[in-house]
């Protein structure tokens, strides 16, 4: 399964087009970014180094979403300075997340962008990865939980139309029927990713961008079979909306 970051809860607004800066941040268009269709990158234990850290994992998703940036107006998008921005891209760069846009870099300016569109995130192979895989992990729900704060305060200018689902579902399933969960989900929304269609963009000329977000996760404080014991089970499973 992929831990994605191709979108973000800001925007750099520098980088946008005059026509689309007055624009809230998060309904600004995606800016031309030449990648190729679908191209991703598989994080294992070298790039999770560059990658683990809150900052890193917004900047990212903020590149991607936004289009290229400088470490100044990244700094302004995420409250830091740019001695801080400038660092975690460099970090990012060395690990080959962004690299620099040399057609907009000045010699006074350097302008980064992504190398990538998403992000695969599988388990780790080893033992000593794990906490790495964690912080990454970490740092992807904390943007998770951002984002739906911020969706939720741009309510009272959303049309009706256009208000969040927030559903939960509890399940009682196995490893592998989960794993068959997720690949159809994520098959069903790859259906309308027009974004990554061959020749560009084929979205519907009134579509809007929307962010899916997929969480799947042990119930927390659940007991699971390994804390019962064999032959063990759970209580009867509850099904309902939180």
């Amino acid at each position: 399964m992929s831990d994605e970051s191709d979108q973000s809860d800001e925007s750099v607004r520098a980088a946008q087009p005059e026509a689309t800066r007055d624009l809230p941040p998060r309904l600004a268009p995606r800016s031309e970014v030449p990648l190729t269709p679908r191209s991703e990158v598989p994080l294992n234990a070298r790039s999770l180094r560059g990658l683990a850290h809150p900052v890193r994992v917004r900047m990212l998703g903020l590149l991607r979403e936004a289009g290229p940036a400088t470490a100044t107006t990244l700094a302004h998008q995420l409250g830091l300075n740019t001695g801080a921005t400038s660092y975690h891209l460099r970090q990012l760069a060395a690990h080959g997340f962004v690299v620099e846009d040399a057609e907009r870099g000045t010699a006074r300016e350097r302008w980064w962008r992504p190398a990538h569109r998403h992000t695969r995130h599988a388990p780790p192979a080893a033992d000593d990865d794990r906490a790495l895989g964690d912080a990454y992990l970490r740092a992807v729900g904390l943007q998770y939980a951002e984002r739906i704060q911020d969706a939720l305060d741009d309510l009272p200018t959303r049309p009706e139309r256009w208000r969040p689902n927030l559903s939960d579902f509890r399940l009682r399933v196995t490893p592998d029927e989960l794993e068959e969960v997720l690949t159809q989900v994520t098959e069903l929304i790859g259906r309308y990713r027009h974004d990554d269609a061959a020749g560009g963009d084929s979205a519907p000329a009134d579509a809007e961008p929307v962010v899916v977000q997929v969480q799947a996760f042990l119930r927390p404080g659940a007991p699971t079979g390994d804390d019962l014991g064999a032959g063990n089970t759970a209580g009867p499973d509850q099904d309902g909306d939180a």
